[in-house]
C-alpha cells in the first residue's frame, strides 16, 4: 500500500467518512436501529397470526381463499436504514449556517466553503 500525503488523507476523510444527519444523538443509533428493524417484523407476525387464529377450525376452501385474500390485501410493514451523509457535505451545511445565523463572516466563510469544495473537487459555485 502507497503512503499518502495529509492532503490525500483530507480528502479521503471528507469523501468516505460519514456523519449522522438526521438530528438524533449519533450514539442513540445502537439502540434505535436494532428496535425500528424490529417492531414492523413484530407487527407483521401479529397481523398473520390474529388472521391465522380467526381460521381456525375444519378445512373449507372458501374459508381458506378468504384468509389468504385477507393476509395478501395488506403490504407488509417494512423500515428502511438511509446512510449518514459524507463528512464533506455537513461541514459545508456547518459553515454555511454559521454565516447565515451571523456567528462567522461572510467572506471568511464563502472562503472556507471554497477550500472545502476544492479539496472534494467538487465545482465551485
Amino acid at each position: 500500500m502507497k503512503r499518502r500525503t495529509p492532503q490525500e488523507k483530507k480528502l479521503l476523510s471528507y469523501a468516505k467518512d460519514r456523519r449522522n444527519d438526521y438530528g438524533e444523538n449519533d450514539k442513540s443509533s445502537r439502540k434505535s436501529i436494532p428496535r425500528n428493524k424490529k417492531a414492523p417484523h413484530h407487527a407483521n407476525r401479529h397481523r398473520v397470526t390474529q388472521v391465522l387464529e380467526a381460521a381456525k377450525g375444519t378445512v373449507d376452501e372458501v374459508a381458506e381463499g378468504a384468509v389468504e385474500e385477507r393476509l395478501l390485501r395488506k403490504r407488509p410493514k417494512s423500515w428502511q436504514k438511509y446512510r449518514d451523509a459524507p463528512l464533506g457535505d455537513i461541514v459545508q451545511y456547518k459553515i454555511a449556517r454559521r454565516v447565515d445565523r451571523g456567528i462567522a463572516d461572510e467572506k471568511e466563510g464563502a472562503a472556507r466553503i471554497q477550500r472545502v469544495r476544492r479539496r472534494l473537487r467538487q465545482p465551485t459555485a
